[in-house]
């Protein structure tokens, strides 16, 4: 065992271990990163190596280099995992998951909450190959063996849903799940694997967009499939027939982003209950969907299965014509509006989720919306959303824009 991996084995708070997993600091001249190793070929010093290949950790840059199995490293250490499979972007983990049991005739249970493309992959993509999936209510818990047929070969779960917010007995499903020998994903990005171990709790795989909270500052994509010890030669191989790799630059800078992991979600938890409590002041908010509030229906499973909160969250305002609204947004200063989230800039959307639910209906009563905090100062976040709410009012009272 190398020096840095002594200091990151044994009992560690995730703090100390983000810090030192994966460095080998003695195989690569004393350097405290691992460098960015770009290569496809490998060369093998004679036939022998060469025969054995297959047995070495690196032999070809597709299959993974000290870049890339640094960063796997990291990954299984936070999450708990026997291993962990990366992926280019979040949504081609999903794929990868996804279609890891596709079969003609599989039936797969899809919690109705889950991220958009996640749907669209089950009715598109693995319709045509036979795979009939089924949209569950994400409440549902351990009702869910009503469900599970002969044919059942996947659960998918996302907790809380990334749109609206609710949460899932992931222990409660799992726990089904594996009586019936049927295999469980669940999308644990909201809580960047700091707080909340999805393999702790029964789950087999836990699928982050590393593009969100694992990097932390909206400059690469990347995907992330940890795994149990039954899941992961299932995930590599898929993965590996797919010809998925991540680039070595972003497999770097996402580790560099995993150190502070952290410090970044504890600010970003601190920032966003505050904003949360104070929306919930407002006459303009109809209600605020973040399971740390006690008030939330799904607190109760969020103070089970997790640690800690991250800086998603949503709310819904009262209905105001779109110039109203659009007086709102376009004059904010410190809320960008754009795709994604789990940078250090914070984001406010709106959003409809009516078209991507089935098996249960959003009736929300207003217009949904959706914050990401970030790091910076929420006092100075909340004045920003004051003024917009105050632009909003006054567009209201005029007919127009303000």
């Amino acid at each position: 065992m190398k020096d840095d991996d002594k200091k990151a084995s044994g009992a560690r708070t995730v703090e100390t271990a983000l810090c030192h997993v994966g460095r080998r600091s003695a195989e690569h001249h004393g350097a405290v990163n691992t460098p960015v190793y770009r290569a496809s070929t490998i060369l093998f010093p004679t036939l022998a190596d060469h025969a054995d290949r297959k047995s070495r950790p690196v032999r070809y840059g597709r299959r993974g280099t000290p870049t890339s199995q640094s960063l796997e490293e990291a990954v299984s250490v936070l999450e708990q995992a026997a291993g962990t499979v990366l992926a280019p972007s979040g949504v081609s983990a999903i794929s990868v998951a996804l279609l890891a049991h596709a079969r003609p005739g599989a039936h797969y249970l899809v919690a109705d909450n889950v991220y958009g493309p996640c749907r669209a992959f089950c009715q598109d993509v693995l319709a045509r190959l036979g795979v009939r999936t089924e949209f569950f209510d994400p409440a549902i818990g351990a009702g869910i063996a009503a469900r599970i047929g002969e044919r059942t070969r996947l659960i998918w779960m996302e907790a809380p849903g990334s749109q609206t917010f609710e949460m899932t007995d992931m222990r409660a499903i799992a726990a089904v799940a594996r009586d019936h020998g049927v295999m469980t994903v669940v999308d644990n990005t909201w809580s960047g694997g700091l707080f909340c171990q999805p393999l702790a709790l029964g789950v087999d795989v836990s699928v982050q967009a590393g593009t969100k909270y694992l990097s932390g500052h909206s400059d690469l994509m990347m995907g992330t499939l940890a795994c149990d010890q039954a899941a992961l030669p299932l995930m590599r191989d898929m993965a590996a027939r797919m010809g998925l790799c991540v680039g070595p630059d972003d497999a770097f800078m996402m580790l560099r982003g995993m150190r502070t992991l952290p410090l970044r979600l504890n600010q970003h938890q601190a920032g966003a209950l505050k904003l949360a409590n104070w929306l919930l002041t407002r006459p303009e908010v109809i209600r605020v969907m973040h399971p740390a509030l006690p008030q939330d229906p799904g607190h109760a499973l969020w103070q089970d299965q997790f640690s800690g909160a991250s800086g998603l969250f949503g709310f819904v305002i009262r209905d105001v014509p779109r110039p109203a609204l659009a007086a709102m947004m376009d004059g904010l200063d410190l809320f960008g509006m754009g795709a994604s989230w789990g940078g250090y800039e914070s984001l406010l959307i709106p959003t409809d989720p009516r078209p991507h639910r089935s098996a249960t209906e959003w009736a929300a009563g207003g217009q949904t919306m959706r914050m990401h905090v970030g790091l910076e100062n929420p006092d100075e976040l909340i004045d920003d959303l004051d003024r917009g709410f105050a632009r909003m009012a006054a567009a209201c009272a005029t007919g127009g824009a303000a």
